[in-house]
């Protein structure tokens, strides 16, 4: 599941690899895998797993 949508991936990969295929700049985002916020310096060793639930949330700028 991705942002509450089921989603196929081609094979496993990194949340960083995720990002990049979606186009997402990974300094601009948050990422939740399976209810746990994951660090940013933690992306490229992160694998996603069968079944896996991710949120990847965006940093809304405003004043």
């Amino acid at each position: 599941m991705l942002n509450g949508e089921p989603t196929d991936l081609p094979g496993p990969m990194t949340i960083a690899a995720l990002l990049e295929r979606l186009g997402i700049d990974g300094r601009m985002v948050a990422v939740e895998y399976n209810l746990t916020i994951i660090k940013r310096a933690r992306y490229a060793e992160t694998t996603i797993e069968p079944d896996a639930e991710i949120e990847i949330v965006a940093f809304v700028g405003g004043g």
